[in-house]
Formats: structure tokens, C-alpha cells, sequence
């Protein structure tokens, strides 16, 4: 009884095997064909880049493509988002994939033919918009797979859901949006996702390669407001103020003991910035107050309590001990978790990646101190986010212009592997699941 039992496992997983195989052939020659369709989708997002929230043009495109593939499209989830579900030919799990739709406020200074010219107004000023973390090639790369897999609609052993994600940047204080309000409105419901998988492609990583990272990836983040408030004079006259500028120049020191005291960076690394100062109008005026935002980043729910404690402690402390007051508030306006692997998910999504990209080519990265909103769906179900190689081969890392920056660029040979990657990881999914 055990021999037939082996026999039988055996069959099972050599037909699997041969099964995963003839579809990831079937992707690969299906990717390459639309190669050119995904570049050229990619430029015509990247010259109309649209802020968080606003991204009312690129969502028209999205539908309007998904829909000529026969799936099923809501669109203005989370204000803008736009969610189309693919129903395979056989039963099976549902597996959704997620895109991120938003640019950001910063001006371009690339010189290519397809560069931004766009402006608009932020924060009451007028910015250029550019899409200078490469959510333009997420976009792209998605309505690839989502063309890939709804020509093998009969082939596939369960659902797929393809979220387009409005502003996973961040929104403005007192609003809504982004993975958060998506899943406050059921986008992970009707039908019930069992695993979601993501990308991020990195300008500073060659082509052909893809990074990942078994739990905790990217960085939780909390934004601070930090208010110190003293008492004005006349900058002649130190004596007589409360000099709210001094106070917060030894807070800004202060803070920075956190990490290099306070932190075991043996075990996961952190970081304090204060990255805006405001107070005061002229030169021999001190101020009644001094404003200052700042971020925090962490990789785990105690080290996030401990600065936390440790700010506020240190500010107020501080603050009082110069006979001034002051105020933290934080988060201020946006908090993500930390975007966290499955490890059990990831362990087993490696073959997968292996034979999509290369086994040379899946590196393990260290911990990344940015942050992602995709955190907040890896909170509720298990999920995968990887990296995508957008430098040209035989560049410096080090000197590959970075995201968020007006000089950010993509090599777009890099794409193709994108839809190849995300079609096999959810084909294999499912046909481990049978």
C-alpha cells in the first residue's frame, strides 16, 4: 500500500512539474511578444504622471485595456483605484497582484523624449510631477500580466484579482486613500484573496535581477510633527527670550542617540530624520516657536514603541529644561507597518522566482529602510513583495540616480522579466494549492 501511495505521489508532482513548465514556456513567449506594449504603455503614463488621489487618467487607460480582456472592472475603489478580476477555467484559489498608480511632486530634469512636462499645485505651491519611483513601469507591467494571463484564461486553476492602487505616496493630512482605504472599501473581499504578490522595480539594481527578503523588508514609518514653544525677543536681548531655535537644535542632536543608544542594531536597524525646520522671520528676532517635521523607521512593533517613548520623552524633557513647552505628534499625518514577507509564503515562491529570472539572478537583499503601503494588505492576508532591476548593466550602484529625485530613470528592458515574474507566481500558486 505505501509503494502505490509513493507511486501515486510521484505521478502527482512529475505532472506537476510538466504542468508548471509548458505554462511557464506559454509566459515567456507571450511576455516577449508584448515587450514593446508595456514600454510604450510605461512612456505614455511617465509623460502624464497624475499625484495620489488624481490619477483619473491613467485609471481610464487601466479599465479600458482590462476590459477589452474580458475581465470583470470596478473602477473609483479608494476614490481612483481600479480593480479588475480575471475567473479562471478551473477552480481554484484567488490570488490578487497589486500596481501602484501615483506619481510624485517632483520636477524632471531626464532628457528623454517621452520626460514630464506636467505641473500642478501641492501644498499650495506650484510643483512639476514626475513619476520618479517608477510606478509608471508597475502599471505597465500589471496590464502585461493581466494580458498574459486572460489569453490562458481556460488554463488557469483559480482567480485572479489585479488591484491598480491609487496613492501609495502618502496623502495629505485628514485625508484617506491608498492599500489602507482599499481595504476599508473590500478590495480583498468578494472574492476572498488567499495570497497577494507585488514588485518594486529599483532603479539602483541591474536588469535581470530580482531581490527579495523573507520577513520584515521594508521599513514601518510614522511621520512626527514636533512644535517647541518659547517666549520672543529681540535677538540683541538673548537674555530675555526663551529661545525656542537653541532648543530645537539640542533636540535634533538628542534625537539622534536613539538609534546609536536606545537601538540593538545588531538585530534591525532604525532611523530618526528631522527633515524640515521652520521659525522665525528675520535675523535679530528669536521666535516664539519653531516647527520641525520629521520620520521615524523601524522593523518591528517594539523597537516602533520604543522610539515612539524615547522621542517624546526626549523632546518634552528637553524642551522643559530650557523653560520652554513642547508638543509631538506622532504619526502626524501617514503611518505604514512594516512590509513584511511570509516567510513560509516567500520559502515557497523561491523555486518559482528561480526559474522565472535565473537562479543567479534572485538575490536576498538586507532590509530596506524606505517604506510601502502594501504593508497594510500583508497585515491581512499572506503576501510577497519583491524587487524588479531597472539600472543598465555594468553601472554603478552607487551612482545610478535614486528614486524620488528629479534625475530617477529606468532601464525598460528590464519589464519584460516584471510580467514574467508576476504571471509564474501566480500560476504556480495555484498549482501548488491543487
Amino acid at each position: 500500500m505505501k509503494k502505490i501511495y509513493l507511486i501515486i505521489l510521484s505521478f502527482i508532482s512529475i505532472n506537476s512539474f510538466a504542468q508548471k513548465s509548458e505554462l511557464r514556456l506559454a509566459v515567456a513567449k507571450k511576455a516577449d511578444a508584448l515587450e514593446q506594449k508595456v514600454i510604450t504603455w510605461r512612456r505614455d503614463f511617465h509623460e502624464h504622471p497624475e499625484l495620489g488621489n488624481n490619477e483619473v487618467r491613467t485609471a481610464g487607460i487601466i479599465a479600458k485595456h482590462l476590459e477589452s480582456l474580458g475581465i470583470k472592472v470596478t473602477t473609483g475603489v479608494a476614490k481612483t483605484g481600479v480593480v479588475g478580476i480575471l475567473v479562471g477555467g478551473k477552480p481554484g484559489p484567488v490570488i490578487a497582484l497589486r500596481a501602484d498608480m501615483d506619481g510624485l511632486p517632483v520636477t524632471e530634469r531626464v532628457d528623454v523624449p517621452f520626460a514630464s512636462k506636467v505641473k500642478t499645485k501641492y501644498n499650495g505651491q506650484e510643483v512639476g510631477v514626475m513619476h520618479a519611483c517608477g510606478h509608471d513601469s508597475h502599471v505597465a507591467i500589471l496590464m502585461g500580466v493581466a494580458e498574459v494571463l486572460a489569453s490562458m484564461k481556460k488554463d488557469i486553476p483559480g482567480t485572479v484579482k489585479f488591484i491598480f492602487q491609487p496613492a501609495e505616496e502618502g496623502v495629505s493630512a485628514g485625508e484617506e486613500g491608498g492599500a489602507a482605504l482599499m481595504i476599508k472599501e473590500d478590495v480583498l473581499e468578494n472574492p476572498k484573496v488567499e495570497a497577494i504578490f507585488g514588485l518594486h522595480i529599483n532603479s539602483q539594481t541591474e536588469v535581470g535581477n530580482v531581490t527579495y527578503r523573507p520577513g520584515g523588508t521594508m521599513a514601518a514609518v510614522n511621520d512626527m510633527k514636533i512644535t517647541v514653544t518659547g517666549r520672543q525677543a529681540h535677538g540683541a536681548y538673548p537674555w530675555s527670550s526663551i529661545d525656542p531655535v537653541v532648543i530645537s537644535a539640542q533636540i535634533i542632536n538628542s534625537l539622534q542617540t536613539i538609534v546609536s543608544r536606545n537601538l540593538n542594531v545588531t538585530e534591525n536597524p532604525g532611523v530618526v530624520t528631522i527633515g524640515a525646520i521652520n521659525g522665525g522671520v528675520r535675523s535679530n528676532i528669536i521666535p516664539e516657536k519653531v516647527e520641525m517635521l520629521g520620520t521615524v523607521r523601524n522593523f518591528s512593533k517594539e523597537d516602533e514603541a520604543m522610539f515612539i517613548e524615547r522621542i517624546k520623552t526626549i523632546v518634552t524633557k528637553t524642551a522643559e529644561a530650557g523653560c520652554a513647552t513642547a508638543e509631538v505628534k506622532i504619526p502626524y499625518s501617514n503611518h505604514y507597518p512594516v512590509t513584511f514577507n511570509d516567510i513560509a509564503l516567500t520559502e515557497k515562491m523561491l523555486t518559482s522566482m528561480r526559474a522565472t529570472a535565473g537562479t543567479d539572478h534572485v538575490l536576498l537583499r538586507p532590509p530596506v529602510t524606505g517604506a510601502e503601503d502594501f504593508s497594510f494588505f500583508q497585515e491581512k492576508i499572506p503576501g510577497l513583495f519583491v524587487f524588479l532591476g531597472g539600472m543598465s548593466k555594468g553601472k554603478d550602484p552607487l551612482k545610478a540616480p535614486s528614486h524620488h529625485t528629479p534625475d530617477f530613470y529606468l532601464d525598460e528592458s528590464g519589464f519584460v522579466l516584471g510580467v514574467k515574474l508576476l504571471s509564474n507566481l501566480t500560476l504556480d500558486y495555484m498549482l501548488m494549492k491543487k
